[in-house]
Formats: structure tokens, C-alpha cells, sequence
């Protein structure tokens, strides 16, 4: 099984969440070998592309609008098989996000310009995890 987008329960679980102060999501990706626009032929690069370049794609188009909305990117590498793991598992890359609120996060994700960058990421990534995380301190 994959996972690609949220769930109308998962939204909802995650915007209901009384925490008012910074949230930070950890994402781990798994790229397709070659990107796949085949649902938007129209936003495909001339030739074809890797998956992680289709990903780099997504990024470079939303970082502006992700830093607008008060977030920033903590980290971003590459990932491989766990430590402490399933060993059959892989990760291809890891981003940690900062946003200043969960407001902020939806204030990014609802933008029609990241709306339309989406589409770089569902040509590229095969599989992937989005866990927010809260701070202890509040």
C-alpha cells in the first residue's frame, strides 16, 4: 500500500488539533524512477524526467510561497534503508519542514499556486509518510 495524499479523516484529525504554536512535518519520499505526468501531459517536462528531479521541480516552485506563509525548511537529504527498521523498507529523501502554526500550514497548502505545483509531486513520488510533530515545550 502507498500513500500519496491525506485522508479526509487524517485532514480533519490534524486541523481539529487545539495547538496554536509551530508544527513540524517530517517527510520521508520515495521517487518513481521516472516521473509520471501521464494525469497531466500538459505540465510534463519536454523529455522525461527522474522522479527526484520532478520533486527538485515541486520545491524550487514552492519554497517562496512556504516561506511566505512563515515556514522553513530544517533539513532536506537523502535517505536510504533504517537503522531501527523494517528492512525491506527504503526512503529516497527526507524534508523537515517548520511552519509557525498549523493556520500557516493550511494558509501554504491552500494556495492555488502550491495547489498547482502538486502536480510535480504526484509525477515524482512513489510513496511517502507526513508525520506532524509538536514540540514538547508547547
Amino acid at each position: 500500500m502507498t500513500y500519496l495524499n491525506p485522508t479526509d479523516a487524517t485532514a480533519r484529525a490534524l486541523f481539529s488539533n487545539a495547538h496554536m504554536g509551530p508544527v513540524v512535518m517530517v517527510n520521508l519520499l520515495r521517487f518513481r524512477d521516472v516521473a509520471d505526468y501521464s494525469a497531466h501531459p500538459g505540465k510534463a517536462p519536454a523529455t522525461p524526467t527522474s522522479g527526484a528531479e520532478a520533486y527538485a521541480r515541486y520545491v524550487a516552485e514552492t519554497l517562496p510561497l512556504l516561506e511566505a506563509s512563515g515556514g522553513e525548511v530544517l533539513f532536506e537529504g537523502t535517505a536510504n534503508r533504517w537503522f531501527i527498521g523494517p528492512e525491506t523498507e527504503r526512503w529516497d529523501h527526507v524534508l523537515i519542514v517548520k511552519q509557525a502554526s498549523l493556520q500557516s500550514f493550511l494558509a501554504f497548502a491552500s494556495d492555488p499556486a502550491a495547489q498547482s505545483a502538486l502536480v510535480h509531486r504526484a509525477a515524482a513520488v512513489e510513496d511517502s509518510r507526513l508525520l506532524p510533530s509538536f514540540p514538547l515545550d508547547g
